[in-house]
């Protein structure tokens, strides 16, 4: 398995998370925690390949990836019903984090391969990163998170993406400038939680 396929599978696991847990929230069924799940874990990836104009879309490629959401929301539900007093905001919050640090990278990696300009790749990253909560909580009837609560989601991923690429351009070892990208988004994401910091309004 190589390093990204790893990391994109760790981003999707975080993603699916998130989700069950949102539809945890809106005690909804075992249909609406599958669909909530799959849109949070693939959304973001799925407009980056359309936008790519990549297909099959790389969740249909990769059919054991959906299988995996599929069996997961079998258990899900009773076992977040279980962990619920353990399952905390500040949980929830890094679960978020690493996926945004996990999926931004994923995608600027995807758009390179694709032989995107630089700044479409950091773009397509943001996407990628981003996007599969913003459409998990407007099905989940919320305005998305990242439009609502002023904390730079988009700009940590923004950053940490040209992070990754600079280290590209001047010959940093791949993998150490994967990791270290996707930490430095999922930490500065982590920072502005903890910091409550937040863009003008």
């Amino acid at each position: 398995m190589t390093l990204i396929k790893f990391i994109e599978i760790m981003a999707i696991l975080v993603g699916a998370f998130s989700g069950f847990i949102e539809a945890r929230r809106k005690r909804m069924d075992l249909v609406g925690v599958f669909t909530v799940a799959f849109i949070a874990a693939f959304g973001g990836g799925t407009l980056r390949d359309i936008l790519l104009d990549r297909r099959p879309l790389f969740w249909v490629i990769h059919q054991e990836y959906a299988i995996l959401i599929f069996v997961l929301a079998l258990v899900a539900s009773p076992l977040i019903r279980t962990l619920r007093q353990i399952v905390s905001e500040r949980l929830i919050v890094i679960a978020d984090a690493v996926g945004l640090g996990l999926f931004s990278i994923a995608g600027t990696s995807a758009a390179l391969d694709a032989n995107m300009p630089i700044f479409i790749a950091s773009m397509m990253g943001v996407i990628t990163g981003i996007f599969g909560g913003v459409l998990r909580d407007i099905v989940c009837n919320e305005v998305p998170m990242v439009f609502r609560d002023g904390k730079p989601y988009a700009i940590c991923a923004f950053l940490g993406n040209w992070m990754f690429l600079l280290m590209g351009k001047y010959g940093v070892e791949h993998d150490f400038a994967l990791w270290s990208s996707a930490l430095f988004i999922s930490g500065l994401r982590l920072l502005t939680w903890k910091f409550d910091l937040r863009m003008g309004r």
